[in-house]
């Protein structure tokens, strides 16, 4: 998986493509995690580049979202690719998230 990050003062973006799964975990701990401060506590993740998400990911996912509200943010989920927004919808999980679409394509 490719992970690639915007960081700007308004905002902070992280770009996911490829597959989010176990393997992925640790990179994507050790880079995404350490975004989410007081100072910047909302954190946009876009997925539409994901192709497949695996039970890791969605704890990683998880995991995030609950680092980010102990200091008053949120994780939005950006663009969900179909794979992403299906295991969202089946574990139930995508409540859990502001789901935001930038694209007419992810409509």
């Amino acid at each position: 998986m490719i992970i690639r990050t915007e960081l700007e003062p308004s905002r902070r973006i992280v770009h996911l493509v490829g597959r989010f799964d176990a393997h992925e975990a640790k990179a994507f701990r050790g880079v995404v995690h350490p975004l989410v401060t007081a100072e910047a506590n909302v954190l946009h993740v876009d997925l539409a580049q994901v192709a497949f998400v695996d039970s890791t990911a969605l704890s990683e996912l998880v995991r995030l979202q609950k680092a980010a509200r102990a200091v008053d943010g949120e994780v939005v989920l950006v663009d969900l690719s179909d794979p992403v927004r299906v295991i969202l919808e089946i574990t139930e999980l995508a409540p859990l998230f502001t789901i935001e679409h930038t694209s007419t394509e992810a409509l």
